[in-house]
């Protein structure tokens, strides 16, 4: 089944790429392809799946600085671009519902802006795949629309736990501290060198104590894999780190 699976999706990036497409258009459409055949994703292609987000994000979390998200381009252009997408996904939505659309025919004004506001999130792994095949990943437009989906990715963390009513655990105030641990974990990188260890240091800080420690307080690990990334981000081994790590 598996060997299934890769093979079609290696075909469908390899087509894509040669029709000067992401990989990632040829993979979405291999998976939507195998699904209407009735092919399902396995234990093994979900964990590596999952793992390929998580280590991504922490390469993404490598090139930011964490002021970035502390500018205004940033928390306000996420914050209106959300409400304004809403807004329109929603009137969108209810437009189709006037004109018959079955599937939304039950549904109230509140359940509209709910389907709104989840259809304005964007993919972060398909934004970043496409700024890292074109080099721009470090051009200023590059730089904020990163800073932008990290904030979207708040934002959800906080709509998940207002919605469900499931809150972190208490102790995960004690993430504050991993800023307290940066000159140790840099004194760690001075010292694993350029190889074997230098890759696994790289996959220790992503899976480990980023989305290890975050998904133990109930948060979401890939989350936590991004921001470990951004508190190595100033070391002078973080371009390195992030080449040998996905």
């Amino acid at each position: 089944m598996e060997l299934i699976l890769i093979t079609v999706a290696f075909v469908a990036g390899f087509l894509a790429l040669k029709c000067q497409l992401p990989p990632l258009v040829g993979f979405l459409l291999a998976g939507f392809l195998l699904h209407d055949f009735g092919f399902e994703s396995t234990t093994t292609i979900t964990t590596l799946a999952d793992l390929g987000v998580t280590l991504l994000l922490f390469t993404i979390g490598l090139k930011l600085d964490i002021k970035t998200l502390l500018s205004k381009e940033i928390w306000a252009g996420a914050t209106v671009h959300n409400l304004l997408s809403t807004l329109l996904f929603a009137l969108l939505l209810l437009g189709l519902k006037f004109l018959g659309v079955t599937s939304l025919a039950s549904l109230d004004i509140n359940q509209l802006i709910l389907l709104g506001f989840a259809l304005s999130f964007s993919s972060t792994v398909f934004a970043v795949k496409t700024l890292q095949e074109k080099g721009e990943m470090n051009a200023t437009y590059g730089t904020l629309a990163i800073g932008i989906l990290v904030m979207q990715d708040i934002f959800a963390v906080i709509f998940l736990t207002a919605s469900t009513g499931k809150f972190p655990e208490w102790y995960a105030i004690a993430l504050f501290g991993l800023p307290l641990l940066r000159p140790l974990m840099f004194k760690f990188l001075d010292k694993a060198g350029h190889g074997e260890m230098l890759v696994l240091s790289g996959i220790f800080f992503a899976l480990v104590m980023g989305a290890g420690l975050f998904e133990l307080v109930g948060m979401k690990p890939d989350l936590g894999a991004l921001i470990l990334g951004m508190l190595l981000a100033s070391h002078r081994k973080a371009s390195e780190l992030s080449k040998v790590t996905v």
